[in-house]
């Protein structure tokens, strides 16, 4: 039987939600790996991976809810931070680690297994540990403390890593897969670069960035060092860089959005007064890309966040994300654009300063959504980096937050990380905000010896416990 056990957390989410055809997916031998193409294991493992991120089913990802962004209608439960009713810790594992880790796992199994020249292997290998490295990231950001060495292997019950030890593994792993990312990888499969190995060098070298920035208040020696090393080496530097997916204008190869936006024909959603009354405060040119103007007169009030909001007495989602063929976004300039504007402030080399980085995330944001005239934007008082209130915390974290909108894991980790800006209390339980999700369930039944040593390793299996880069 094909050793792929993700580990016995998810038996009942595979065995319960798999077609004959995915079961049957499931029992193929890896060591006998030619039953299904590299191209196809590949294509599907990005897929699965955008599609999580990009998604707004509340079963699945309610990333925008915690970031803030949007609230809801009829039911209130997910914004009012009840993660069990759906099980969504569970769902967003089992997708993670299930059609994501283990489809990348079992395409480089058939990427060894193949008759390609050494350097096509190497090329086509580096494409899929960059994301990897990516999906392994995201989950010890929701997270904390996963199972990472033991957790796609043979082993049925397998211990947690500790989250900074991760971080670690994962640094290395890029830096040891970056030379490798040349020649001809994946082509027509790539559908975020068409194969194009100087964009895979920007992509991998953002991604480190990434990394190195979290722990700047962790280790910030350490964080300066990566950090450092990832601009010397070459990251985004326009908006043409962006890790992009391009979705298409039918099913089932659309954006998710669309799928739970328009084709469902509900709405369970509109604009968080969080963001509406700051972009309101800023007037901001990026609310009539972001929202609706169903209210008239360029008028834009926000949801109570956390209540039942009438969907016709608030603010609506804009049109552009209602387009099927919006792409879905992994990384991209605006969000390396604040990670320097940091590195600049910490007085890093990373040429040039925390003012012209923030102007330019704040740039290729106004130009992803084109949103009209970002220059008089930038010489507003409240905004300018010179002026704006605040420290250097809130004038980047605010634009920051801003800047990803529909991007609700990185806005919910904007804020975790700069603690700006301030989020409401929702308006039925006042849960505090959530710094983490809680382990599944099934850890807890299936797993409970693992998983009660990582939980009280990382300080108890709460939605309030913060992740090791979490300290301010």
């Amino acid at each position: 039987m094909k050793k792929i056990l993700i580990t016995i957390f998810s038996l009942s989410v595979l065995f319960g939600c798999q077609s004959d055809e995915q079961y049957e997916d499931l029992n193929r031998d890896p060591k006998n790996p030619t039953d299904v193409a590299a191209e196809f294991l590949y294509n599907s493992a990005t897929k699965s991976l955008v599609d999580q991120m990009t998604n707004t089913n509340v079963n699945n990802n309610i990333f925008r809810l915690l970031g803030q962004y949007w609230t809801e209608t009829t039911y209130t439960d997910e914004a009012n931070y009840d993660f069990t009713g759906r099980n969504i810790p569970q769902n967003h594992w089992s997708e993670m680690y299930r059609d994501v880790l283990l489809d990348f796992n079992t395409a480089k199994d058939v990427v060894n297994a193949s008759a390609l020249s050494q350097q096509q292997k190497n090329a086509r290998l580096a494409q899929i540990e960059v994301l990897s490295i990516y999906t392994w990231q995201q989950l010890v950001d929701t997270f904390g403390d996963i199972p990472y060495t033991e957790a796609l292997g043979d082993e049925t019950l397998p211990a947690y890593d500790d989250a900074e030890a991760i971080y670690l593994s994962l640094l290395d792993r890029l830096d040891a897969t970056i030379p490798n990312l040349t020649g001809t990888g994946f082509t027509s499969a790539d559908n975020i670069y068409g194969g194009d190995m100087t964009a895979w060098n920007k992509f991998a070298n953002s991604l480190k960035l990434k990394l190195g920035i979290r722990l700047s208040d962790f280790n910030t020696s350490l964080s300066q060092t990566i950090v450092e090393e990832a601009y010397s080496a070459g990251v985004f530097t326009s908006n043409a860089d962006n890790a992009l997916f391009q979705y298409e204008s039918s099913t089932p190869n659309t954006n998710p959005l669309w799928v739970d936006l328009v084709q469902s024909g509900r709405s369970d959603f509109v604009a968080a007064n969080t963001i509406v009354d700051v972009m309101n405060d800023l007037d901001d040119p990026r609310r009539s890309a972001y929202f609706d103007d169903n209210l008239g007169m360029n008028t834009y009030s926000g949801g109570i966040y956390g209540d039942n909001n009438s969907y016709n007495s608030y603010t609506h989602v804009g049109d552009l994300m209602l387009d099927p063929t919006l792409p879905g976004v992994l990384l991209d300039f605006a969000e390396v654009s604040f990670y320097l504007a940091e590195a600049a402030h910490r007085t890093w080399t990373v040429g040039g300063t925390a003012e012209q980085h923030y102007n330019n995330g704040i740039t290729a944001s106004f130009e992803f959504w084109n949103a009209g005239d970002v220059t008089s934007y930038l010489t507003n008082p409240e905004v300018a980096y010179t002026t704006a209130q605040g420290d250097w915390r809130q004038k980047i974290g605010t634009q920051f937050w801003l800047a990803m909108y529909n991007r609700g894991f990185e806005g919910w980790t904007v804020w975790r990380k700069y603690d700006n800006p301030t989020f409401n209390l929702p308006a039925v339980t006042s849960n505090p905000v959530p710094t983490r999700y809680t382990y599944p369930v099934n850890e807890q039944n299936l797993n409970e010896t693992n998983w009660s040593a990582a939980s009280a390793a990382i300080g108890g299996d709460e939605q309030t416990t913060k992740l090791f880069w979490d300290l301010n």
